[in-house]
């Protein structure tokens, strides 16, 4: 089996000159990739047509892994967004003086390597790299097969740059497209110090039952919109409509909407708009029957045990009827990947009690869960949604992907 540990040793020593690099350096040279995309989108574009030739259309993943002028203009501004950002390296986050006169500062610092294990998301090795090295550290990309051309064609563009601009590019290494390379990755303790996996359930649960290298779950979203009984149908049919088809393959697109017994009559309108998307709705018994006739009857389905619990990725939705705030938090409970959760409400008191009550990376107010984006929350562009509680929860920018040490000065203090 071949061996990727010069590869790693490499990434290694390129990490600790990129902490060593001035803020306008790294700027610059992020400036300077955004610049690149613009002239090279037709060879990313023929690259990225590779892989889609080779994925069924009707693949959840097909939407993820396509890219389009448009897509690539917005990652590029994206990784403009991040240049312009403060530098998250170098902070003091805490300082205080003892008794005996040392200083004690506690401030932040690059993780040094970051493992990015990815499937047929291209745009994955851009968005990690401007934050991983905005934050100095090196990354390694490790993407799947279906987006191997574009991969090696966004990974090209990225290394040019920066041995253009100076910079070892080493600091950017994407491994093959292969299992092996995926299980020396995991297992190089001795080189990388954390890696993030971005992609299905049982992408992120192999990492975590594989990986000595610690691990930050980036999880599936399984998300949720309560409709309250004090719930704005006007504002609920706009919210549920964006969350569930704004673009359905990714993971803050709504996947159950929870609807208040007594507003079952105004269940239609709020459905009303999804039907211009074709989307097909699993309701249950009560509000099967809110939606018979009054839904289109080729997309509307009886819903199933399966039916809740399931990140569709596709345009689909379940429909449950509950009696309370409790019952919605209940099943939220329940069923959450603990990635996004909503609740449409007038009632302050009913969103206070909802927010409390619910355990999720992000929680909202009458707002639709599509905001959960490093983007949108001002971080530039993000490394993933954690949705474990460890280090980092949520989108994760810049700060998310440093640590800390402790820099104690002192005038010749010693312990007794």
């Amino acid at each position: 089996m071949k061996s990727y540990t010069e590869l790693f040793e490499r990434a290694r020593s390129a990490s600790r000159t990129l902490a060593l690099l001035d803020a306008g350096t790294t700027d610059r040279v992020l400036r300077a990739v955004a610049d690149r995309i613009g002239p090279l989108t037709e060879h990313i574009l023929n690259r990225n047509a590779l892989d889609l030739e080779l994925m069924d259309p009707e693949d959840p993943r097909y939407d993820r892994l396509k890219l389009t002028p448009e897509r690539l203009q917005g990652i590029a501004e994206d990784i403009r967004n991040v240049a312009a950002l403060p530098s998250p390296l170098g902070l003091t986050l805490d300082e205080k003086t003892r008794p005996n006169g040392m200083t004690i500062a506690k401030v932040s610092v690059p993780f040094g390597v970051v493992g990015i294990i990815y499937e047929a998301r291209p745009n994955v090795g851009f968005d990690c790299f401007s934050l991983c090295f905005k934050s100095g550290n090196a990354v390694i990309l490790k993407g799947g097969t279906d987006a191997r051309h574009s991969n090696e064609a966004i990974a090209g563009l990225i290394r040019s740059v920066l041995e253009t601009e100076g910079v070892c590019p080493d600091a950017v290494q994407l491994l093959p497209a292969d299992h092996a390379a995926t299980a020396e990755m995991l297992g190089a303790t001795e080189y990388i110090d954390l890696v993030i996996p971005r992609g299905s359930q049982r992408l992120i649960r192999f990492v975590r039952e594989n990986a000595r290298v610690p691990v930050i779950e980036t999880g599936a979203g399984i998300c949720h919109t309560y409709f309250d009984r004090a719930g704005d149908k006007v504002k609920g049919a706009m919210i549920v409509n964006n969350a569930k088809t704004r673009r359905v393959s990714v993971c803050n697109a709504l996947d159950c909407l929870l609807i208040h017994r007594e507003r079952l009559d105004d269940l239609p309108l709020i459905c009303n708009i999804l039907a211009d998307s074709n989307v097909i709705v699993y309701a249950d018994p009560e509000a099967y029957e809110a939606l018979r006739c009054r839904y289109p009857a080729p997309l509307l389905k009886e819903a199933t045990p399966e039916s809740f619990g399931t990140e569709f990725l596709a345009y689909k939705m379940a429909v449950r009827t509950v009696g309370s705030l409790d019952e919605a938090t209940e099943h939220i409970a329940r069923y959450s990947s603990k990635h996004s959760e909503a609740i449409v409400s007038e009632d302050p008191a009913a969103c206070d009690e909802f927010v409390r009550r619910v355990d999720a990376a992000c929680v909202y107010c009458n707002v639709s869960t599509a905001f959960t984006d490093g983007a949108q929350f001002g971080l530039g562009a993000e490394i993933g949604i954690s949705t474990q509680k460890l280090h980092a929860r949520g989108p994760m920018g810049l700060r998310e992907l440093t640590s800390y040490k402790y820099v104690v000065h002192g005038d010749g203090q010693i312990r007794c």
